[in-house]
């Protein structure tokens, strides 16, 4: 029995379900923080959409069916409430694309230790230039280092559409990297 079967089984038992879930928030907390930095980028907004998709995670740990992986779920789980967080943000600002994109790469620049003359700040601006999907797809691919597969079941979509966007994706940060 891995861990993770081991926690689900403690997390649906009612006499261990609080430190279950402390345990589980303990585990995955650093790697989904940095999973919906990459897609949110504001700290605090961050922070937000993680604490709501804890609450839902606590919510639904009875219809947990065990169908995916402990982590796969938490992901689709923490994937959704940052693409709803964005979809409002957005709706509130209804703002171009344009702007909006702007917007992210202002708040990475603002970053007190923001040197634009370091790649890892130009990877940073050139992934907040991507479409969602695409920023999504490749945080998952490159920083995560998760599997076609894995990501398909997270994100509900085939395995060569994800591909494709991280082709794509991969394409544009090069191009944006080269010409600034």
């Amino acid at each position: 029995m891995n861990q993770d079967t081991a926690l689900v089984k403690r997390l649906k038992t009612p006499s261990e379900k609080d430190s279950a879930f402390t345990d589980l928030v303990k585990k995955y907390q650093e790697k989904l923080y940095w999973h919906v930095r990459r897609m949110v980028v504001n700290h605090d907004d961050v922070n937000d959409v993680l604490q709501n998709s804890f609450i839902k995670v606590w919510n639904a740990l009875d219809n947990f069916r065990e169908d995916s992986q402990l982590y796969t779920w938490l992901y689709r789980i923490a994937t959704n409430e940052s693409l709803s967080f964005l979809a409002q943000k957005n709706r509130k600002q209804a703002d171009s694309f344009d702007d909006i994109s702007e917007s992210y790469a202002n708040q990475v620049k603002a970053d007190a230790n923001f040197d634009a003359n370091q790649l890892e700040w130009k990877l940073q601006l050139a992934i907040q230039q991507l479409p969602e999907k695409q920023k999504l797809v490749f945080g998952l691919r490159y920083f995560d280092e998760m599997s076609y597969e894995q990501m398909s079941k997270i994100l509900d979509t085939s395995e060569g559409a994800l591909k494709a966007s991280y082709h794509h994706a991969a394409k544009k940060i090069e191009e944006f990297i080269k010409s600034n």
